[in-house]
């Protein structure tokens, strides 16, 4: 079964101003994993927005009443601004 995580979703060009070290930062990186630019920072974004969570949620859709309340609460804390 495919959920709206794994969709395949048409890509989106868009054009953004980054700081330049942060564009060296990404592109070491993707260069390390053998990935594009786009591909490191859109991970990234996914991350900070808390995407990854429910990507795993939907994974260990079969869990407990106990572990689903620790991944609900870790999916809170990680839609937090950091302090």
């Amino acid at each position: 079964m495919q959920r709206c995580y794994d969709a395949k979703v048409p890509k989106v060009r868009t054009t953004l101003t980054i700081d330049q070290d942060v564009l060296r930062a990404v592109r070491v990186r993707a260069a390390r994993l053998g990935r594009r630019d786009s591909d490191v920072i859109e991970e990234a974004v996914r991350q900070q927005l808390g995407l990854d969570v429910l990507r795993r949620a939907w994974e260990a859709a079969d869990l407990g009443e106990d572990e689903a309340m620790a991944l609900a609460v870790e999916a809170q804390h990680a839609s937090r601004p950091p302090r």
